[in-house]
């Protein structure tokens, strides 16, 4: 048994101030937060408007809980000085700033690059926007949703061509913020390397700042593969395939008697074999022009004609018996509920019980990556708007009772 003392989670230390709204921006630093980094959380006096989002319980959103979660709120009025003197004193203090303004906005807010060095020679600054910091389209308007569908993702999860008048779906959560979050965690971390490499710059006041620039679009589009360079070559668009994959077979999804899907992915030769003899349809496998994936491929739709035959025998449950058993790829569709039952994510704390002052117990999404030696922690839930002000202002920009006092009475900060 390892009694080697737990080691402080990998970020602690690192101070990040997040000057965010929605999602891409929170997302980056709850995920920093979750390994231990602590993070300011700049919002206005009413606070950020996703604390509306999503299903409410006690008037009070639960999905909060988990975006806002490890954070400090800092309520205060960004349209007055007072306010724009304590958020730099903030910054001054701290290692990494992250912002989903629109280009430019940080600077209009009173923090250009140059004010920004001034204050803390070394920082990284994250910029998360829709286009980008530059270009033709910088100024213009995003969310994830558009950053989805011109980075190609929409245009890839739509229904095969031909089998539907409807709209093409969206993937069901905002993934392209989330996925920008992530490249602006990326490149914060990176940042912070190139800064720690160098003899201690803190009081260098020559050294500059780090710009990491992440565009909602191209954080999408680089995720997707080959198709640029397929059309760049070959002038091939890549076209929507449903619950199959263009590259593979078979591998889609699979109907049972009790009206669920099972995945199945039996694409290669062996699990092809694997998956005939189970189903009884060995006959398949012996043909030589299915003993190649691209054979398989070209004799798709007889294949997920055999192996439907065979799955709408069973209710779901007892196909993922049959299919674990032999060793093929495979699972159900799993819901909101299954992911809370399911005893990998309970052993592994990706599904954990967390306690939230306004709602009690609730299931919370675990901490990824997973540093065994050092893991992170969910150390509060998402905060109350301007639950840390006060703290954050005297402990870390240096303000007395009596300025707080008189920043309250001004309206500066809630």
């Amino acid at each position: 048994m390892d009694t080697r003392p737990e080691a402080p989670p990998p970020l602690s230390g690192i101070r990040i101030v997040e000057i965010g709204h929605f999602i891409a921006a929170p997302f980056a630093t709850r995920i920093l937060g979750d390994l231990g980094a602590e993070i300011i959380k700049i919002e206005p006096p009413e606070g950020d408007p996703v604390r509306g989002w999503g299903a409410q319980s006690n008037g009070a959103s639960l999905w909060w809980s988990v975006h806002g979660r490890n954070k400090r709120s800092v309520a205060v009025d960004l349209k007055s000085p007072e306010g724009v003197e304590a958020v730099g004193r903030i910054i001054a203090q701290s290692d990494a700033l992250i912002e989903n303004q629109r280009p430019g906005g940080l600077a209009r807010l009173g923090f250009d690059r140059r004010r920004l060095q001034e204050l803390r020679p070394g920082l990284v600054v994250a910029h998360v926007s829709g286009y980008g910091q530059t270009g033709p389209m910088r100024d213009r308007a995003a969310f994830g949703v558009i950053g989805e569908a011109i980075g190609g993702l929409r245009h890839l999860t739509d229904h095969p061509p031909g089998t539907t008048d409807l709209p093409p779906p969206r993937v069901g959560i905002s993934v392209g913020d989330s996925v920008a979050g992530l490249y602006a965690v990326i490149g914060v971390l990176a940042g912070l390397l190139r800064r720690d490499r160098r003899t201690d710059i803190r009081g260098d006041e020559d050294a500059d700042i780090s710009t990491v620039d992440v565009a909602l679009t191209e954080a999408v589009l680089s995720l997707m593969e080959g198709i640029v360079t397929e059309y760049g070559a070959l002038g091939l668009v890549r076209q929507p395939v449903g619950a199959r994959i263009a590259s593979a077979a078979p591998t889609s999804a699979y109907p049972s008697a009790d009206g669920r899907w099972v995945i199945v992915a039996a694409n290669s030769d062996l699990l092809f074999q694997r998956l005939t003899a189970l189903i009884g349809r060995e006959d398949l496998a012996n043909r030589p022009e299915l003993r190649s994936n691209a054979g398989r491929l070209e004799h798709v739709d007889e294949l997920d004609e055999a192996i439907s035959a065979w799955s709408r025998q069973y209710d779901a449950g007892r196909l993922a018996e049959l299919l674990a058993k032999a060793d093929i790829p495979s699972t159900l569709i799993y819901t909101a509920a299954e992911i809370a039952d399911d005893p990998q994510f309970r052993a592994r704390g990706m599904v954990r019980d967390v306690n939230d002052p306004r709602h009690g117990n609730l299931l919370h999404p675990g901490i990824v990556p997973h540093f065994p030696a050092s893991p992170g922690a969910i150390r509060c839930t998402g905060p109350d708007v301007g639950q840390d002000t006060e703290a954050v202002l005297a402990e870390i920009a240096g303000y007395s009772t009596d300025e707080i006092k008189a920043l309250y009475q001004k309206g500066v900060i809630a």
